[in-house]
């Protein structure tokens, strides 16, 4: 019974120790995070060079909000990235303590189980999404009036959507 129980000391050990396989996802979800922000970065850097410094101005309102836009959907990706690296951290391996200490601990880090990493993963992916659609909204061009109206249509489901999924706290 004696060395049952050490066993048994030892493999629970050693399965709880595999935990911190989580410390890859955490690490390479936050490197993801600084690609995609050093990328949206460019893409808004490289947007400015060509419509300060071209001879030409070819460059429509649309242009300059579809890499605008694609910019800002290159943040959200990396915000989720973010939020899956800390509340991963935080639910497997130890809090952030260092974040707590100034009190400024924001709420969007705070995870406390799965479902709400889940909850905070899925309204900025939700973001994501309605982004992405403006940004191939306006890319598009519209010949019939039937066109214009699904696009209407379209905008006026996504508001409805985001007013409830903010009022039901989802």
């Amino acid at each position: 019974m004696d060395n049952q129980g050490k066993l048994e000391k030892y493999f629970e050990r050693a399965l709880w120790n595999i935990r911190f396989v989580v410390i890859l996802g955490v690490i390479f979800g936050a490197l993801s995070a600084i690609v995609l922000f050093i990328s949206g970065s460019m893409e808004i850097f490289d947007l400015l060079v060509e419509y300060t410094f071209s001879s030409d101005l070819h460059m429509t309102h649309e242009d300059i909000l579809i890499g605008i836009i694609g910019a800002v959907d290159f943040y959200l990706i990396g915000l989720v990235l973010l939020i899956f690296s800390f509340g991963i951290y935080e639910l497997f391996i130890s809090k952030l303590e260092i974040a707590r200490l100034g009190g400024n601990f924001g709420t969007i880090l705070e995870v406390t189980n799965l479902d709400d990493l889940k909850n905070k993963i899925i309204k900025v992916i939700i973001m994501v999404l309605i982004v992405s659609f403006f940004q191939r909204i306006l890319s598009m061009n519209f010949t019939t009036s039937l066109d214009m109206l699904a696009m209407a249509i379209s905008i006026s489901v996504i508001c409805i959507g985001v007013y409830y999924m903010g009022r039901h706290n989802i």
